[in-house]
């Protein structure tokens, strides 16, 4: 019996550098040495702070950019070597004003798209009413771009990535600066492509943007991948054993005595007023945190799994002025 071969990875980067020198300064190393393979189907999160990589990266794979070494190659495609290959497969989404024209309207938009893809004019017509009627913007389809609110123009890049209808898309930031409501129908029309089969890769550094949509996610920081898996997999990378949330601590020196046990964490924070304590001990020791705190007159607890949040500032921290990198949780 023949054997069966595997359909390849979605992303597949090896040793993957890339280095820019700006005029008159030092080399600038946005991607050190990256191995990442992304398999094909599903949705993919690029997650880390602002200048981590995440946009250099996507701009390789699209073949914008060329490595300064290593390799990567989209659905079995080399970037360098079948650059045009790489092209035809793959739909590009960014996030703001960037590849949209303002002065034309969404309809002549999404044909200059598509005669750009070789598209006939009969294709043309047809495949450009389906994605006005499937992104909501039938009714201001002759409308010129410029008038359109954030949220509008996010759903004309989706429909200009759609296009050549390619089964990878490579969505940069695609809700950043949209109000909650745009940004909950962008994410429901990323779950359609996923149920279609194709493949999105999403950079973000919203964390609840990765939770909702993300079937893997990629943690990156300083231009190298720091963790990566399912959400329940990174969860893990800083599971200590128990996590116990304490609720309605405004001080939480009365548990310092009696929590200052081997192998328990606490970590205060004064503003939602919570207590979280990690508990590397078994049952025994989850027991007397519990009693501890139970004897304090604390009795709202839940207990649980850390957030993608938690994750991301475990595994990327805060920079030198202890704040949170550029991360932004929820929309």
């Amino acid at each position: 019996m023949a054997a069966t071969t595997s359909p390849p990875d979605a992303l597949h980067l090896e040793s993957l550098t890339r280095v820019f020198t700006p005029r008159g300064k030092a080399p600038v190393t946005a991607l050190d040495g990256v191995d990442l393979r992304l398999p094909a189907g599903g949705v993919h999160g690029l997650l880390g702070p602002n200048g981590a990589g995440k946009t250099t990266l996507c701009k390789i794979a699209c073949t914008v950019l060329l490595p300064t070494s290593g390799r990567a190659s989209v659905l079995g495609f080399d970037v360098v070597r079948d650059a045009a290959e790489v092209r035809r497969e793959i739909g590009i989404v960014f996030g703001g004003e960037r590849g949209l024209y303002g002065r034309l309207s969404a309809r002549e938009n999404l044909e200059f798209w598509c005669a750009m893809h070789g598209l006939g004019r009969r294709e043309t017509r047809t495949r450009v009413s389906a994605l006005l009627d499937r992104l909501g913007l039938a009714d201001r389809a002759d409308s010129l771009v410029e008038t359109f609110s954030r949220g509008m123009k996010q759903r004309v890049h989706l429909a200009r990535g759609l296009v050549a209808d390619p089964p990878l898309l490579l969505l940069d930031e695609p809700t950043v600066g949209m109000d909650p409501v745009s940004a909950h129908d962008f994410r429901a029309l990323v779950g359609e492509l996923r149920t279609e089969g194709r493949t999105v890769v999403l950079t973000t550094h919203d964390m609840a943007e990765a939770e909702s949509v993300c079937d893997t996610v990629t943690f990156v920081d300083h231009g190298r991948v720091v963790g990566t898996g399912t959400p329940g997999d990174v969860r893990g990378l800083l599971a200590r054993g128990s996590r116990i949330r304490v609720h309605d601590v405004a001080d939480a020196r009365a548990l310092a005595g009696p929590l200052d046990l081997p192998g328990v964490l606490t970590t205060h924070d004064p503003a939602r007023r919570t207590l979280d304590v990690d508990v590397e001990g078994g049952q025994d020791v989850v027991g007397q945190v519990m009693a501890a705190i139970l004897a304090a007159g604390h009795t709202s607890v839940t207990a649980g799994p850390p957030s993608l949040e938690e994750v991301y500032l475990g595994l990327l921290g805060t920079d030198g002025d202890g704040n949170r990198r550029g991360m932004r949780v929820g929309s």
